[in-house]
């Protein structure tokens, strides 16, 4: 109780009794304990001194967190694994952990998300001109243009246990080659469907789930001119080439022809090549054929019967053509090298034009 207005001893002891008890209480010593431990406060450039390390990934194990570890050992890592999982419509798997379609959750928005990832492309035309480069380079150079869609087609085959990883390196030698017809012959293909290389069928069956394909390439069908056999692509480059010139151009030997003339030594065995005739013509006359022949996508030279055992003619072949017989590439790949197609490898002894393919003229 109170007395005139000052409180009396029995209160004042209830007070103090319980300020004493608070004071004495664990959670109070362990405030003290920490206080003591903190020390006095750090100055305000405490951190700005403080040293930096180098940074180390020595203690970096990935099998110590949980979606680093591939439990079923199939090769694929956590967003294999994980995504299908969460799909709220499963995606679609293909071979070398792709994952394709798909619609998911988002939790922080509530939104959907679809697609598991967009596929890469392969640009179709840079890849087979590769193909035909790289196996007669004598480094390794990369055909520019190429690395990217060459390392699809690669790890592709590599998933397929047709390509060691060592050799997935972007660049489309003799190695990736042997492995592109052993997958052009896993799909049951034989002869020039196994030239190894890439055409667009085997190419899309190679990069389901895996890539798309963008400039894509195609012969065209089978078809009869001046009593050879060529295909719709090279017939169409003739065409523009009688155009070009203002005459016609009279073929000695067509596409197709395995066997035909044991002198052409496999050349003319598949697509994209022709001999053309240069009777009538003066020196000039060949040389102007040659050039227009080469300005829209033909490796072509003037044969003569000094170089071997047969006549004066024009030899050309169709860059590009996914029908050409290896024979055939690798002259189109020493064309691209400076070189006269012939077996002894020796200097172009054409004229000198830009070289490009029939797609890339008609780009122009």
């Amino acid at each position: 109780m109170l007395v005139a207005g000052r409180p009396t001893l029995a209160v004042i002891g209830a007070i103090l009794a319980v300020v004493a008890a608070i004071t004495s209480s664990p959670a109070a010593a362990a405030a003290e304990a920490l206080a003591e431990r903190a020390g006095p406060p750090l100055p305000g450039n405490a951190v700005a001194d403080l040293p930096v390390a180098a940074k180390s990934r020595e203690a970096y194990a990935r099998t110590a967190f949980e979606h680093g570890v591939d439990v079923d050992a199939d090769g694929c890592g956590a967003r294999y694994e994980r995504l299908p999982q969460k799909a709220t419509e499963a995606p679609q798997s293909a071979p070398g952990c792709k994952l394709s379609g798909g619609r998911w959750s988002s939790y922080g928005d509530g939104t959907f998300v679809h697609q598991a990832a967009a596929l890469p492309s392969v640009n179709m035309e840079a890849t087979v001109k590769a193909a035909q480069i790289d196996p007669r380079r004598s480094d390794n150079t990369q055909t520019p243009g190429a690395k990217a869609g060459v390392l699809l087609v690669e790890r592709a085959l590599r998933d397929q246990h047709l390509l060691d990883a060592k050799w997935v390196d972007g660049y489309f030698g003799t190695v990736t080659v042997a492995a592109y017809t052993k997958y052009q012959n896993s799909l049951g293909y034989t002869g020039l469907d196994a030239n190894g290389l890439p055409g667009k069928a085997s190419l899309s069956r190679l990069g389901a789930g895996r890539f798309t394909l963008t400039h894509i390439i195609e012969p065209g069908r089978r078809v009869s001119s001046g009593g050879f056999v060529l295909n719709t692509r090279t017939r169409s480059m003739l065409t523009e080439a009688k155009r070009l010139l203002g005459r016609e151009l009279v073929l000695e030997q067509g596409s197709y022809n395995p066997g035909g003339d044991p002198t052409s030594k496999g050349t003319h065995d598949g697509g994209g090549v022709v001999d053309i005739s240069v009777q009538g013509m003066s020196a000039a006359t060949r040389t102007a054929t040659v050039r227009a022949l080469r300005q829209i996508g033909f490796a072509a030279w003037v044969r003569s019967p000094d170089q071997g055992n047969w006549p004066w003619h024009i030899h050309a072949a169709a860059i590009s053509d996914t029908d050409l017989s290896s024979q055939a590439q690798h002259q189109i790949g020493d064309y691209y090298l400076g070189q006269n197609g012939l077996a002894n490898r020796g200097p172009d002894d054409g004229p000198k034009v830009a070289i490009r393919t029939w797609e890339e003229y008609q780009r122009r």
